[in-house]
């Protein structure tokens, strides 16, 4: 019975040891490195990526696109000291652990769009433009 055991046990040692090796391998690269004028205290993805969120010891959120653009600052005063991106694109939660308290602020991405040389109605200097997208086929 012991050799029967003995003989099982160097049978599966060898097996083992005539497999190949499993080798597991992660390809990465670089992305963008964003210049910061301050130490980030903590920092934010959007729910889709498109936004990183990095608050700063001054007391600020500096909003940079995901190629690395910065794109606007907000600043939300010394107490904040950690900031979660929420499960939609334009909302933001702000903890202050020293007041206790947790602040949810809605962002308004607003996009300018060059409208010279498009055809339009009204006066050319009007203070809101109204762009309309449309498809007719």
């Amino acid at each position: 019975m012991k050799s029967k055991v003995v003989m099982l046990a160097v049978a599966l040692f060898l097996v083992w040891g005539l497999l190949p090796p499993a080798v597991a391998m992660v390809e990465w690269n670089r992305g963008n490195v964003l210049k910061l004028k301050e130490p980030p205290v903590d920092i934010a993805v959007s729910s889709r990526g498109r936004w990183i969120f990095v608050l700063t010891q001054g007391g600020e959120i500096s909003i940079y696109s995901a190629d690395g653009r910065l794109e606007d600052t907000i600043v939300v005063g010394d107490g904040v000291d950690d900031i979660e991106a929420g499960a939609r694109e334009e909302v933001l939660l702000l903890t202050n652990r020293k007041a206790g308290t947790i602040e949810k602020i809605h962002l308004e991405f607003i996009q300018k769009i060059n409208t010279k040389d498009s055809p339009f109605k009204g006066p050319a200097d009007a203070p809101v433009v109204v762009c309309v997208f449309t498809d007719f086929q």
